[in-house]
């Protein structure tokens, strides 16, 4: 499903409440991403494409087989009807129509996807939606980002350099399944919340709110399909 299908404009807005009730405790900014799937995974459609093509040639053989009977003995000869060339195009329908469906069908690809694969595009898309909502531009440099990727069904949490300096890896990991755990409880949005509230929590330690202290980045929840 697109991420923009799996938000209801309530929860949208539950989502964009919480955000600015967490800034408004810390001078920090808390960015909340989900995106429809992390990497685009072509070898795994290939993969599928060859599968698909193999099936195909499989049961033309099974259709186009010539079976022979001998006079002289009990056994069968077996031939096939089709020569190399028809085969040989066959395989190659096959494949590019499995290779199309897979790309069209995000879950035909995920047997073929390896969970180091996964995660190391969910970090690269995570680091390219740091820089595309300018998180990394804050003027304290407390910016903080919470990327979903539903396909993959993984979460990364990037903090700014000011922010890491100050907040332990555990605690972004603790958030980080926080969401993780509420995806597979079926309450995303609520673990969302939760996860914008500890932000705040953890921000507001270090980060308080400046005299001068502006929403440089709007509370909205950002969705990519």
């Amino acid at each position: 499903m697109r991420a923009s299908r799996c938000f209801s404009k309530q929860e949208r807005r539950a989502i964009e409440a919480a955000v600015a009730e967490a800034e408004s405790q810390t001078s920090g900014e808390i960015v909340p991403v989900v995106a429809t799937c992390s990497g685009r995974y072509d070898r795994a459609e290939d993969l599928f494409g060859v599968v698909t093509a193999l099936a195909a040639v499989a049961v033309v053989w099974v259709l186009f087989q010539r079976v022979e009977t001998s006079d002289e003995a009990w056994s069968l000869g077996h031939g096939l009807v089709l020569g190399l060339g028809p085969l040989l195009l066959v395989f190659l329908l096959a494949f590019g129509a499995g290779a199309t469906l897979a790309s069209w069908v995000p879950v035909l690809r995920h047997p073929f996807v390896t969970n180091r694969e996964m995660q190391e595009e969910v970090e690269r898309a995570a680091a390219q939606a740091f820089q595309r909502f300018r998180v990394r531009r804050t003027v304290g440099g407390s910016g903080v980002l919470l990327y979903i990727s539903l396909w993959e069904h993984m979460v990364c949490v990037l903090a700014d350099e000011t922010v890491s300096e100050r907040v332990k890896q555990s605690e972004w990991e603790d958030i980080r399944d926080l969401i993780v755990d509420g995806i597979q409880e079926g309450e995303p949005v609520d673990a969302l919340i939760a996860a914008v509230q500890r932000c705040g929590e953890l921000l507001a330690r270090h980060f308080p709110p400046r005299l001068d202290d502006e929403n440089e980045l709007t509370n909205e929840l950002r969705l990519i399909d």
